[in-house]
């Protein structure tokens, strides 16, 4: 099963480190957080991904050129032009680089990468997000639902605490930290898709999100897997150290190698 991932957007909340790179090289513990992601699907034994490049693709693409070269010992004979490896650190991954365009939206990325897909279905994500989540669980979610689409529902991490107000007056009763349980399922991405789903979408405008999700819902063709575990995405630089401040504290609950 291939994987793809939405690795194209501008990042303008997070400017301060867009503004140089792409969102998904911005690094956590000295690993691009897209590194992260393809780690998580490549401990379950999926490790052929296409990658919607967009903003900054290039240096996406000089990442994964450079990727054998930075973690293997390698000899160099000058002379000769010969290198010789003697350490080769990296994974069995596949990786296909895919230039869908600076405005594209996301659903134009993935209707450019159509033609890299095959015919069974696949895994979709966004480059931005990790989670603790079983994959194989959702695979197998996805194949007994029937569905075109499944979407991963998670609920976001509590950031602000809560009020306990008292219902009959004005008077705070209380406070308390914000648990999971005090918010509604979000779209965390980590899909499986089918192919024919690509067909909902109209063109490089098109956003995943909204009208080919949406009609496929209204079709009773989308399903939710609800994942109750660790999931964090990284919109903003305050996201970022979270999620460093985690893997520095050996705390990385989507660090599943």
């Amino acid at each position: 099963m291939k994987v793809v991932i939405l690795a194209g957007g501008f990042g303008t909340r997070i400017s301060e480190e867009s503004v140089v790179r792409p969102k998904p090289l911005v690094e956590i513990g000295g690993y691009p957080i897209l590194w992260h992601i393809m780690k998580i699907y490549s401990t379950y034994g999926l490790n052929d991904f296409v990658i919607c490049c967009g903003y900054k693709g290039h240096l996406i693409k000089q990442f994964f050129r450079d990727y054998r070269l930075h973690r293997s010992d390698v000899t160099f004979d000058v002379h000769d032009g010969v290198a010789t490896t003697h350490r080769n650190g990296v994974e069995p991954w596949r990786v296909t680089l895919v230039d869908t365009g600076d405005g594209t939206m996301t659903g134009g990325r993935l209707r450019r990468v159509r033609p890299h897909l095959g015919e069974e279905a696949f895994c979709l994500t966004y480059g931005d997000g990790v989670a603790d989540i079983d994959i194989d669980e959702l695979i197998s979610f996805h194949r007994r639902s029937q569905a075109l689409v499944t979407v991963t529902a998670v609920r976001p991490p509590g950031r602000f605490g809560v009020l306990r107000i008292d219902p009959d007056g004005e008077r705070v009763l209380g406070f308390r930290e914000k648990s999971n349980e005090d918010s509604d399922f979000i779209n965390g991405g980590f899909f499986v898709v089918e192919p024919q789903a690509i067909d909902y979408v109209d063109g490089d405008a098109a956003v995943w999100e909204r009208e080919p999700l949406e009609a496929m819902v209204a079709e009773g063709r989308v399903a939710a897997y609800r994942h109750r575990g660790f999931w964090q995405n990284m919109d903003t630089l305050r996201d970022k150290h979270v999620l460093e401040d985690l893997w520095n504290s050996g705390s990385a609950q989507w660090k599943t190698w």
